[in-house]
């Protein structure tokens, strides 16, 4: 199989996914998968498909589509969410040691943007398991704290789910983290009011649909909060937003609200009610912030300019106090951390726009949100994300002061050392 990933429709000069009539150009003989930039669609060949026994007569799964040639039920190659659930994904001869060599690789990387604290989300328990023998056999140089998807798992073995409180070896399961929707750049978060502009095919009603079913997600969260065990959801669109508060509340209600720190992660189109609803309620919204620049344009044509303008409405949360922090979600972009600054700070998209001028961020503010305010949402705060003397020794060199270069400069600032316990694990 020929298995590729990172194509962007939205920079695309045709402005669509490839479907299996493109992908059958490139090859007929050999089946072709290549999975979108946000990782929640990929499009196949005409072989992938039969392969993967998708046909006219297959049905949608929950919480996915395939889609279909216009007029006909025949798939067109284009599968969305939990239908990519027919393609296990790249298959790989490197050895066990070789995969690990390159996971200690990619620590390298994250270290080089000056990270010290890594998260690993949407993880199997076999996962947790072989870093967790990793991390006893030669210790990490950074953290990884780990969230098993919930979504998977049957209730019996989600009951029996733990987080810990601790590091080993550079290794901790955090919790867990159920997937709710889409994404805003392939189309399918989850909204309340419709798209302005939908995927093709669809009509003036599209708001696309949840990722995993609400009742579920309903059931699951008082029990989880009632362990203490700390969740993170996946939401994008507002509709997959209340879900996720929703969850929260029903799991609280007649109770004294717990220290839980729920954590809505990307809440991408939060409005502003449900952010009142978030401080009253103790849940840490954690913003894909760099999407303005990296498809802020596109989103003024999903959504219109009022809702793609609060996108990531880091100004907003400030104002009402809620702790929040900002990320990159490697590997959808790199996890370029001054870059990720200096977009929560200028809010200019691919084009030049300013997207959102009244919800930009100060440099302190930013510089907050990946530091002491991501302690704080790891329940943290007390060893990390501030200089202070107590807590350990992550901190970063920067080439230059960001509080006093040009904003627009911000991005071009060197990582000059990154330190991990009081230890060097980066150099320029």
């Amino acid at each position: 199989m020929v298995y590729g990933f990172g194509y962007d429709d939205s920079l695309l000069a045709e402005q669509r996914h490839p479907d299996r009539d493109d992908l059958d150009r490139a090859s007929s003989n050999h089946p072709i998968v290549v999975r979108h930039v946000s990782g929640h669609l990929l499009a196949a060949n005409s072989l992938a498909l039969q392969q993967a026994g998708i046909s006219a007569t297959s049905e949608n799964p929950a919480g996915g589509v395939i889609r279909r040639r216009p007029g006909s039920n025949e798939p067109d190659g284009v599968m969305e969410e939990t239908a990519m659930g027919a393609f296990p994904g790249s298959s790989s001869n490197m050895s066990p040691q070789r995969v690990s060599q390159l996971r200690r690789a990619a620590i390298d990387i994250y270290a080089g943007y000056g990270i010290t604290t890594i998260q690993d989300a949407n993880v199997s328990l076999d996962y947790v398991q072989l870093l967790r023998e990793e991390a006893r056999a030669e210790p990490f140089p950074v953290d990884i704290v780990a969230y098993i998807l919930a979504n998977p798992l049957s209730d019996e073995v989600l009951n029996t789910v733990t987080h810990d409180s601790s590091y080993s070896g550079g290794f901790r399961v955090g919790g867990v983290k159920f997937t709710l929707d889409g994404s805003p750049q392939g189309r399918t978060a989850w909204m309340s009011q419709p798209y302005d502009q939908g995927p093709p095919g669809q009509g003036a009603d599209y708001v696309a649909y949840p990722s995993y079913d609400p009742d579920a997600y309903l059931a699951r969260m008082p029990g989880l909060l009632a362990r203490g065990v700390p969740v993170l959801a996946h939401a994008n669109g507002d509709a997959a937003i209340e879900l996720m508060i929703d969850g929260v509340a029903a799991a609280v209600a007649g109770k004294a609200i717990p220290d839980h720190r729920s954590v809505t992660i990307h809440a991408q189109l939060v409005r502003e009610d449900q952010l009142d609803r978030m401080k009253q309620l103790g849940i840490v919204p954690s913003y894909y912030a760099v999407h303005p620049f990296f498809w802020g344009d596109w989103h003024r044509l999903s959504f219109g300019e009022r809702r793609a303008s609060f996108i990531s409405p880091v100004k907003a949360t400030i104002e009402r106090g809620i702790p929040f922090t900002v990320h990159n979600d490697s590997p959808i972009v790199p996890p370029d951390m001054m870059r990720l600054l200096s977009i929560t700070v200028n809010r200019l998209t691919r084009s030049g726009y300013v997207l959102g001028p009244d919800q930009r961020a100060s440099v302190m503010e930013g510089l907050y949100a990946i530091t002491q305010g991501a302690a704080y949402q790891y329940f943290e705060e007390d060893e990390k994300g501030s200089i202070t003397v107590g807590k350990r020794a992550d901190l970063v060199i920067l080439a230059a002061n960001p509080v006093s270069v040009d904003p627009l400069q911000l991005e071009n600032i060197a990582i000059v050392e990154t330190f991990s316990r009081g230890k060097s694990v980066y150099r320029r």
